[in-house]
């Protein structure tokens, strides 16, 4: 009892420093507990939950089972009105806003058919604007919901890849996206996060100028430490990072996790906290993890400390520092990173930190160019040049640039390559003379390892521009395909009396179709396009029986155009 009692007094600085610094740098949220319920039909379980790490963004809700069937029931989470839809081909595909009276929103997406009032709603919607994809706002009195009504069915449209909802809760005012697992939401946790590795980092040198040291984790008496044990370093400025997740009970589904804090020698040093993002922060996700080492098909590790091109987001730091361990003295530092979930569970790394040489190891002379954040950043050639706006980079790099003249097509220009994210998008041009006739089809395609994009370039002085977000190569191309459009299951002079619908495949060699047009009997018709793959009608009032005349048109990037016209009967 004794020994117990002195290990608890040896642990209670500690413990009050962690709970009282965390209430400094977060304080505690006042979220409404159990004001909504669970949006769907189904048992509870998650998918994905919030904070998340993705390509380029995070998961910004709660990603809700469906018992991997679609058409299940989805219910309104709260009283309030149905405020906004929206439709598009990718992202939310059919979506659902509510707006609640205790100011907040809660939005239900990936969803298939909605209720049968608003669908009919939607539809007229859609036919007077002559538009598929639509985001629409709706009266506040047009669609009044209570508590558990029925909105609409579950679904798998949109950039979901299996049958799910996706779930938020959002500040109505400030559209702000708050993390669903503070509100009481029914998913029972008491399991703590898996701490997998940790990485260390030289601070002398930006994070895109170094592989970080990476050290497997052990557990010893219920604390995480380094399986080689204490940790040295050749360095005076050190940073650290973790690949961590969740998990809650009852389930083996790694998901993200919610926190983390750094201490030294028991002082807060700096922490994250996955909650209140917004959809213009998100890509911020590039700065938190180390995008190095994730582009070139490494784990995620999850930075504690801020990179100098990224605004504070979801860090704090306290005395205005970085999370940037600085080693000016020969002692040893106790370094604590302590991992926690939404429901607080945490996990634990210790260990003791020692420099080799505390000295500035910053001797390398850079040769090339180096792009800094914080700047506008420039970079000219006599064919190539491109500049980032200020804001566009997270750390420093040195830019990397090649031309390469293939035996067929024009020169290709590598910009760097994809181990440095860009945040905003930048011009690039590039200097080439076409025939007058190819001017208007001049394509800036983008490529590096098995991604392509495609954008439309703009004619200037005898430059050709297109904006980007990422580096690698480009090169110019003529385009003078036209889309290709190829029926499925319907063929010309047809009886359509046993089809649901008529569907058609449009498929161009830039990737990009950027108008597809059904008009039957010169009247505009709905034709969705879910993942951007297929143009699909239903079947509707606006097709009633006899002859009919369909006439479908495609344009691409480069103003080519296709239309073919089909003769049915219904």
């Amino acid at each position: 009892m004794k020994l117990y009692m002195q290990r608890i007094f040896l642990l209670l600085p500690f413990l009050l420093v962690t709970k009282f610094s965390t209430a400094q740098l977060f304080p505690q949220k006042n979220y409404p507990k159990f004001y909504f319920r669970w949006p769907v039909g189904a048992r509870v379980g998650l998918v994905a939950n919030f904070g998340e790490l993705r390509n380029n963004h995070y998961h910004m809700g709660l990603d809700i089972r469906t018992d991997q069937k679609v058409n299940v029931q989805v219910y309104a989470a709260a009283d309030g009105y149905i405020a906004k839809v929206k439709i598009e081909p990718f992202g939310f595909g059919r979506c659902i806003y509510i707006n609640h009276p205790n100011g907040f929103t809660s939005l239900y997406a990936h969803l298939n058919n909605f209720n049968p009032a608003l669908e009919k709603y939607i539809s007229d919607q859609q036919y007077g604007l002559k538009k598929w994809s639509i985001f629409v706002d709706i009266p506040p009195t047009a669609f009044p919901v209570k508590k558990g009504d029925f909105i609409a069915f579950s679904g798998s449209t949109g950039g979901s890849q299996g049958p799910h909802v996706h779930f938020e809760i959002r500040d109505t005012k400030t559209d702000k996206v708050l993390n669903p697992m503070l509100f009481g939401m029914p998913v029972p946790d008491n399991v703590p996060p898996v701490i997998l590795r940790l990485a260390v980092y030289d601070r002398n040198f930006s994070t895109y100028e170094q592989t970080p040291k990476l050290y497997a984790l052990k557990k010893d008496n219920g604390i995480y430490k380094p399986v080689g044990g204490n940790i040295q370093v050749n360095s005076d400025k050190v940073s650290f990072a973790i690949s961590a997740y969740d998990r809650v009970s009852g389930s083996n589904n790694p998901n993200g996790i919610f926190n983390a804090e750094l201490f030294d020698n028991d002082k807060i040093v700096c922490g994250f906290e996955m909650d209140n993002i917004s959809y213009d922060e998100t890509r911020y996700l590039n700065a938190h993890i180390d995008y190095k080492t994730r582009s070139s098909g490494g784990p995620y590790l999850q930075h504690l400390s801020r990179l100098p091109g990224y605004a504070d987001g979801i860090y704090r730091c306290p005395d205005g520092g970085d999370g940037v361990i600085r080693l000016s003295d020969s002692g040893s530092h106790l370094i604590k990173i302590v991992v926690g979930d939404a429901d607080d569970n945490n996990s634990t790394i210790e260990f003791l930190l020692t420099a080799k040489e505390a000295k500035n190891n910053n001797t390398i002379s850079y040769a090339t160019k180096m792009f800094l954040p914080g700047y506008v950043n420039v970079f000219e050639d006599a064919d190539v040049n491109f500049y980032l706006p200020e804001g566009s980079l997270y750390d420093s790099f040195r830019i990397n640039f090649k031309k390469t003249v293939p035996a067929e097509g024009r020169p290709v220009y590598q910009l760097h390559n994809n181990s440095v994210p860009v945040h905003n998008y930048f011009p690039v041009k590039i200097h080439d003379n076409f025939a007058v006739e190819d001017t208007g089809h001049i394509v800036m395609k983008r490529f590096y390892a098995a991604k392509d994009d495609y954008k439309k370039a703009v004619y200037e002085n005898g430059w050709y521009k297109a904006s980007f977000r990422e580096f690698g190569n480009y090169q110019l191309i003529v385009d003078h395909t036209p889309p290709v459009i190829t029926p499925i299951g319907f063929r010309d002079g047809m009886k359509t009396t046993r089809l649901n619908r008529i569907a058609f495949s449009v498929t161009d060699n830039t990737e990009e179709i950027v108008n597809f047009t059904g008009l039957l009997d010169g009247n505009w018709l709905r034709f969705s396009n879910d993942k951007g793959k297929v143009f699909i009608y239903l079947f509707d009032e606006h097709c009633g029986p006899g002859e009919h005349e369909l006439k479908i048109a495609a344009e691409d990037l480069a103003g080519n155009k296709t239309e073919k016209v089909y003769k049915f009967v219904r």
